[in-house]
């Protein structure tokens, strides 16, 4: 069992000590991966239900908090780090250029030495889709064209392309990523759509925001759409971010390793850089090294 920890370029860890001393003692700590989220901007007022509370409710406090782009914080962290695996939790990929993210993702897997996970989602703020001036209808579909012309910029020599959201003639796209063929490409969200479109085109499923029974069902029902479209399984990687408020010990690390469960994503909110670093250093001793025990 894998252990990752976000969110950082959020707050105190959008700063740039602070995120060497979390990064660099979440590496001696064990831990796999750091993951850093997405959000260009966030209207003053939006009727947009949060899908990852009971009531919808968006955190207020995070609408002026320091929010960094998530491809500029990953470099930054791919030079301050060695073999932390570094993560999009999630990539707003339909908000964005298709071309300007798949070199900003491919710059990143170079710098990085390989160690780029491409979380990607459709988002859920209509009100952010409609500042960027991008349409919210059919954002499920043009994240699907996005990632399929990501996926040929990265693989081919040149590209020319002809779809619904996206046209150009020949041109070049590099650098290309070191891994190969490309980057996980690990789809989040928690709707049975976005399941279906996690094992149909996905390496792998991210979640938030579910205990550990609700993530086994949930990865048990991942594990079906993907046998429907004729996947392994057992090839795509499943993480799950859980509640913070849920304990984890021993019993529930082997459950959810036994449920397909690959990686626990854990978070840790704290004021100041050193008191995240004590909050990693408990999980680390409670969690981490459990959790290499479980497998």
């Amino acid at each position: 069992m894998q252990v990752g920890y976000m969110p950082v370029g959020l707050g105190v860890l959008a700063h740039p000590d602070a995120i060497v001393e979390v990064a660099q003692s979440a590496e001696e700590l064990g831990f796999h991966s750091l993951w850093v989220g997405d959000h260009a901007v966030f209207p003053e007022s939006f009727t947009s239900p949060y899908p990852y509370s009971s009531g919808g409710q968006f955190p207020k406090e995070v609408l002026k908090t320091d929010f960094l782009d998530p491809f500029v914080a990953l470099g930054f962290m791919a030079a301050h780090t060695r073999r932390l695996r570094l993560g999009t939790g999630v990539c707003i990929l339909g908000e964005r250029n298709p071309l300007t993210t798949a070199k900003a993702a491919a710059s990143v897997d170079r710098l990085s030495k390989g160690r780029l996970d491409f979380g990607i989602g459709i988002g859920w703020l209509r009100e952010e889709y409609e500042a960027l001036g991008v349409a919210w209808p059919r954002r499920a579909q043009r994240t699907e064209e996005y990632l399929e012309l990501i996926k040929r910029l990265w693989a081919e020599e040149k590209t020319a392309f002809s779809g619904e959201f996206c046209s150009f003639p020949t041109l070049y796209s590099y650098p290309k990523p070191v891994q190969k063929p490309h980057p996980p490409i690990i789809f989040g969200g928690g709707s049975v759509a976005a399941l279906r479109r996690a094992a149909r085109l996905g390496d792998g499923w991210y979640g938030m925001e579910s205990t550990v029974e609700e993530t086994i069902a949930q990865t048990a029902e991942f594990r079906s759409y993907a046998e429907e479209f004729g996947r392994n399984p057992d090839s795509l990687h499943v993480s799950m971010a859980l509640r913070p408020d849920i304990r984890l010990d021993a019993d529930a690390l082997k459950r959810l390793a036994d449920g397909g469960v690959h990686q626990v994503i854990l978070r840790a909110f704290a004021p100041t850089a050193q008191e995240i670093i004590r909050t990693l250093e408990t999980l680390s001793r409670d969690i981490v090294e459990v959790s290499a025990r479980v497998g």
